[in-house]
């Protein structure tokens, strides 16, 4: 039976642990708990050497996709942004396959002729992600880029993060309906309201799962989707394992049915 590949973005450890044992520590926990992908997290790096971070993911099976907190437009500049160049060697040196970055300040003036020749040297998909902001967290302005980027015919794809929505009170069911032909990965977090206010990442309950697996039909078959909410515990390798399980059955039926 296939199914789906799952990532674990590091960051689900918690950024002191991870900076404290240095993100290849967690590889073979991934391995062990059957992810097929591990995401490195920039912002997390201490002193992790990546040629070999990139050949011991090699050795243990799993694929990588490099997160860079950069966004892909400035405010008030055309041009993509100058560090994409940067961070699409990074992913390359870490044996990446994708790089995610988040949409930033887009507008009808953008380059994207100019986008294409920067991804053009270089074999690295890009994955552009809806975060928590105003500019960069709404459903409009991801229809007007990747509007742009089928004109272009660009290699892009959506990471679409289903939590983030949240924060600009824009509707996950929506954006899924909307833009889900243009996904190819999948940022899977539950979110709650603290009583401070301040919206937070949880692991997901029944329901959000449930929730889920209807977003998940609005994308192609078998889509890539990841962990991105707290995996605290004594027995990190077997909670991963419980959590790329949970993950992988998403949409099972659909590729079940598919192969029938």
């Amino acid at each position: 039976m296939k199914k789906s590949p799952v990532s674990i973005s590091l960051s689900s450890y918690g950024a002191e642990l991870v900076r404290q044992r240095g993100q290849g520590s967690f590889i073979e926990i991934l391995a062990a708990a059957g992810a097929s992908l591990i995401e490195w997290r920039e912002e997390l790096l201490t002193h992790e050497h990546a040629t070999q971070l990139a050949q011991a993911t090699s050795n243990h099976g799993l694929e990588s996709i490099y997160s860079s907190p950069m966004e892909l437009w400035l405010a008030g500049h055309s041009n993509p942004n100058p560090a994409l160049t940067a961070a699409l060697h990074s992913a390359q040196a870490f044996g990446a396959k994708w790089l995610k970055v988040s949409l930033g300040y887009f507008t009808d003036n953008n380059d994207l002729q100019g986008l294409a020749r920067t991804l053009g040297h270089c074999g690295v998909q890009l994955l552009v992600e809806n975060d928590q902001t105003l500019h960069g967290g709404r459903i409009e302005p991801f229809q007007r880029f990747f509007g742009e980027v089928e004109q272009h015919q660009l290699p892009i794809r959506m990471t679409f993060d289903i939590g983030n929505w949240h924060w600009q009170d824009q509707c996950a069911a929506s954006a899924a309906r909307m833009l889900g032909r243009h996904v190819g990965y999948v940022h899977c977090k539950a979110v709650t309201r603290r009583a401070d206010g301040k919206l937070i990442a949880t692991p997901p309950a029944a329901t959000d799962l449930q929730q889920w697996e209807q977003l998940l039909r609005h994308m192609p078959q078998g889509v890539m989707r990841a962990v991105e909410y707290p995996l605290q515990g004594d027995d990190l390798a077997q909670l991963t394992g419980e959590h790329v399980a949970a993950l992988a059955r998403l949409g099972q039926s659909r590729l079940e049915s598919a192969h029938v």
